[in-house]
């Protein structure tokens, strides 16, 4: 089966520095790739390089075929991308931007737009907010609607896309972190290949297929969730120590950051610096 997604010794500078070094990936239809590391490790990075908005060397196959060779609407038709900070200056209403994901796919017409529009507001309970204005929507509400755009753009592909999502759940509380991971989860099943920048490990053991580690540029580590999650390597990626716990029910492995030992006397010590900082009133009463 051809890769939605091919990289081949794909490497990145920006600024005079290395952001991207030698990156190999292949990405099947319907599998979803959860890339994760420390701040600055060139996650988003391989996003852009991936789309061609920063230059890079090396090979970019979207669907078998060289990123610079696709046709600028035939890709949009393959290709999804939500961006880590999407900007939108216009007073568009929800369903108005959720339809923009649909301008590629002009030749289906009018009402599979707004029949798939009307799906995704719904899979993201968005139905009800889909007449309010963009502008007026608080930053977690956007980033659902801009969600919402991408997903509009592969609701329905003809041929195996790629979803792109840099950071999707950032802005959002758990609930609405499960209905986005919920949903590209739902394109995944759909044959869509996703790939999405996530911080929180747990989300992406939950969710994702393999999981890419990334640090300085380079890649650390590409395996299933139950593989990569295990201590050795986490520590040696972020710098902390953490245990990794079973899940229960799905067998899905969960990490938590060890506690550091306090010193001996450290609990005291805090107390009197606490006890020093408290201003008293002349009386020798505490203000």
């Amino acid at each position: 089966m051809t890769p939605v997604l091919s990289l081949r010794g794909v490497a990145a500078r920006r600024l005079g520095r290395e952001v991207l070094a030698g990156i190999d990936l292949d990405v099947a239809p319907g599998e979803f790739v959860a890339v994760v590391g420390p701040n600055g490790a060139g996650k988003s990075s391989l996003l852009r390089a991936i789309t061609g908005e920063w230059p890079s060397t090396g090979e970019v196959q979207i669907g078998g075929r060289a990123l610079a060779a696709w046709p600028r609407e035939p890709l949009a038709r393959r290709l999804a991308v939500m961006t880590q900070h999407p900007h939108l200056a216009f007073d568009f209403t929800v369903r108005e931007v959720v339809a923009l994901g649909r301008l590629p796919h002009r030749g289906a017409g009018r009402r599979a737009d707004e029949r798939v529009v009307g799906e995704v507001l719904e899979a993201l309970a968005l139905a009800a907010f889909a007449e309010r204005s963009y502008l007026a929507l608080s930053g977690g509400e956007r980033q659902r609607v801009q969600f919402a755009r991408v997903a509009a753009q592969v609701w329905e592909p003809a041929e195996p896309a790629l979803l792109l999502l840099d950071e999707p759940t950032s802005a959002l509380d758990l609930a609405q972190q499960q209905s986005v991971l919920g949903l590209a989860d739902a394109l995944r099943a759909r044959g869509v290949a996703v790939v999405a920048v996530l911080h929180d490990l747990n989300l992406a053991a939950r969710y994702a297929d393999r999981m890419a580690m990334l640090r300085q540029g380079r890649m650390m580590a590409l395996a299933a969730p139950g593989e990569a999650l295990q201590p050795a390597p986490l520590q040696a990626v972020f710098g902390v120590e953490v245990e990794r716990l079973d899940s229960a029910g799905d067998g899905r492995p969960l990490v938590v950051v060890r506690t550091p030992a306090r010193p001996a006397g450290a609990g005291a010590a805090v107390g009197k610096a606490r006890a020093r900082a408290v201003p008293h009133a002349p009386d020798g009463h505490a203000t």
